[in-house]
């Protein structure tokens, strides 16, 4: 026996589940599927029922270069003067009669502190992570998904602005769609050229006999 939540529905949003739908395309990387929704979302396409699902995560971290004393010194400088400028400002803020070298006293403390900070902390972890990287969660593919009953517009859509035909998107599967203003206009009928008539075979030309009583030929006597 289940105990209601006192949430009420709310409590649904912490547990998300995967959308549902029909896949139109797929793509190596999310930039592709970025800009195939940008598509639809030009044909006034109801983008409310798209979804990108990334299949295959994996977690990447790549390396960007090794550390070194001076860089850790000017990273750490960097980061505290970023934090004296900021209680500076506030002294500014609210006590309009503090000097602005108040303002300059903080950045030069926070800088000093953040060094230190910085080359105690390399110190320390120096001989597990002696270098720089950024990680990152990429997936292998990326699916454009949507309604069922909107995936041969959407098929249709992301193959005219990729300056195809849309019928080639066409799935044996897919209901009949009425037509919409944002549509491109169906090609033509291709007309099939009449076929060649056969050639008859022309028999060869056979000599003609001799005239009897006619004198013989010069090379013939």
């Amino acid at each position: 026996m289940s105990t209601p939540s006192p949430l009420g529905g709310r409590n649904r949003a912490l547990f998300p589940t995967l959308p549902r739908g029909e896949v139109v395309e797929t793509f190596e990387s999310y930039p592709e599927a970025q800009q195939a929704v940008d598509v639809l979302a030009r044909a006034d396409f109801p983008v409310d029922k798209v979804s990108i699902i990334g299949s295959d995560l994996k977690s990447v971290e790549r390396v960007t270069g090794k550390l070194t004393w001076g860089r850790v010194a000017l990273a750490g400088a960097a980061s505290g003067a970023w934090l004296g400028i900021f209680f500076g400002l506030l002294l500014v803020i609210f006590s309009p009669a503090t000097n602005l070298g108040f303002v300059v006293a903080a950045v030069l403390i926070g800088a000093g502190f953040g060094m230190l900070f910085g080359i105690v902390s390399y110190a320390i972890n120096r001989r597990r992570r002696d270098y720089t990287s950024v990680m990152q969660v990429i997936a292998t593919s990326y699916s454009v998904l949507v309604d069922p009953d909107l995936a041969n517009r959407a098929r249709n859509l992301m193959h005219v602005g990729n300056g195809g035909q849309g019928a080639a998107y066409a799935h044996p599967s897919d209901p009949p769609v009425a037509a919409h203003p944002s549509d491109p206009p169906p090609a033509p009928p291709v007309q099939e050229a009449p076929p060649a008539p056969p050639v008859q075979d022309v028999p060869p030309v056979q000599p003609a006999p001799p005239v009897v009583g006619e004198p013989p030929a010069d090379g013939q006597r």
